[in-house]
């Protein structure tokens, strides 16, 4: 069968008789899945990927990072432990569509607020039910992801109009979408780690100097804002075109660079404040923070057939060969052979292992890192949870005339 023949994947809603809501899901290559809506009634195209976390999907939802993308779980029950707002990982959810295999809209955990039906269906994002999510995901896995069109709406259900869609529909190469999920004006984060609960394990206790920090916002996620304040950083969150200039008068000791949905080429006005700020101030970088400091420093980043996103990845560190589990989502890479090409003395610290990619550079000269994955988590492991104290680090020395380099930061020497 030819891949501009449409295909249809029947699937089971999640309802019972009487409320079944119709949905179909449509890629480009011409495959049409069908299930039961839930969530917003609506026509939506993003980016078709999958993660492979079993546990956080409110976290998931909420990630500024999937701006564009529908997003399928492998994991296959959804919903059992519903949504509440501490697990939000931004103001609302960005992402195009929310694929599942069954919906389990009658949570039961103490700190459920809602279903997810609800919150998806307030935040205006469709959502699909009871397809064969694992048929969906090795076509993705297999032919790379691809372009797709969601439709809730129950007067949108034919193949042919939504496969026209879906092949019309732009993808993520060349589109600024950390446009859309900065924030409109600088503001000031305070809270640190949800509070946890009785007989817990003692957390250690915040650094008594209070250092001010900068973190540019491609779309940052709250965990992460959450995690500098616990190293005693009094946190100013700033836009994400807002120049070297502007961020300096702030009289930071250190910047960061957030996560971000998108191609990293793509973002404009950033690079040339990043490359500025990268000669006057340390600074770390996470995810696409990450890719944008490789950019700045004359690297170049590329697109990968599926991309990485879930909680089970492997990261090894190159100094030690050891490895964390780590979580990561992102469907672009830094291109290795290109830092080298660039001259700047900067340093590949920490590998993929599934692929190779890059998943950590470091400067050799100036105090600059950043790391591909997610060292906060939120879902995910805490393996990688250590460089926001090795940041701290960073910062400290810095500030008391140290000659401290991101590649002596990066691999745990101390000074």
């Amino acid at each position: 069968m030819s891949p501009s023949t449409s295909k249809f994947a029947a699937g089971l809603g999640s309802g019972g008789a009487g409320n079944f809501r119709p949905a179909a899901l449509a890629l480009a290559d011409g495959t049409v899945y069908r299930g039961q809506a839930f969530g917003a009634e609506v026509v939506r195209a993003g980016e078709v990927i999958f993660n492979t976390s079993m546990t956080g999907y409110q976290e998931i939802v909420t990630d500024p990072s999937y701006a564009g993308q529908i997003v399928t779980m492998t994991y296959t029950q959804i919903g059992n432990v519903g949504a509440n707002a501490e697990d939000e990982e931004s103001a609302r959810p960005f992402l195009s569509g929310f694929v599942v295999r069954e919906l389990l809209d009658e949570p039961s955990n103490w700190r459920s607020e809602r279903g997810i039906d609800g919150f998806l269906a307030e935040a205006g994002v469709p959502g699909i039910s009871g397809i064969d999510t694992r048929a969906l995901v090795r076509r993705i896995r297999d032919s790379g992801a691809q372009v797709g069109v969601l439709s809730t709406d129950p007067e949108v259900q034919d193949s042919e109009a939504l496969l026209a869609r879906a092949r019309s529909a732009p993808g993520l190469d060349g589109r600024d979408l950390v446009a859309e999920v900065t924030c409109n004006a600088p503001y000031t984060w305070s809270e640190g780690r949800w509070k946890g609960i009785k007989g817990q394990v003692p957390r250690e206790k915040r650094p008594e100097t209070a250092r001010r920090l900068v973190a540019y916002d491609f779309g940052v996620k709250r965990n992460i804002l959450r995690l500098l304040v616990e190293q005693g950083f009094e946190v100013t969150v700033v836009p994400a075109t807002t120049s070297a200039a502007d961020a300096l008068a702030l009289d930071p000791d250190g910047i960061f660079l957030s996560n971000g949905p998108g191609d990293p080429g793509a973002v404009e006005g950033v690079r040339d404040a990043v490359r500025e700020l990268a000669t006057q101030k340390p600074l770390f970088g996470i995810c696409l923070g990450h890719q944008i400091l490789g950019l700045a420093l004359g690297g170049e980043t590329r697109k990968l057939k599926f991309g990485h996103h879930g909680g089970n990845q492997p990261g090894q560190d190159l100094s030690t060969g050891k490895v964390a589990i780590c979580a990561e989502n992102h469907g672009y890479a830094v291109d290795a052979d290109s830092l080298a090409r660039a001259g700047e003395p900067v340093e590949v610290t920490h590998v993929n292992l599934n692929d190779g990619t890059v998943e950590g550079l470091a400067h050799t000269e100036r105090p600059l890192f950043s790391v591909q994955y997610h060292p906060e988590a939120s879902p995910g492991p805490h393996d990688a949870a250590y460089f926001f104290q090795r940041f701290r680090e960073m910062v400290d020395r810095h500030v008391a005339g140290e000659n401290v380099t991101g590649s002596s930061i990066a691999k745990g020497q101390t000074a």
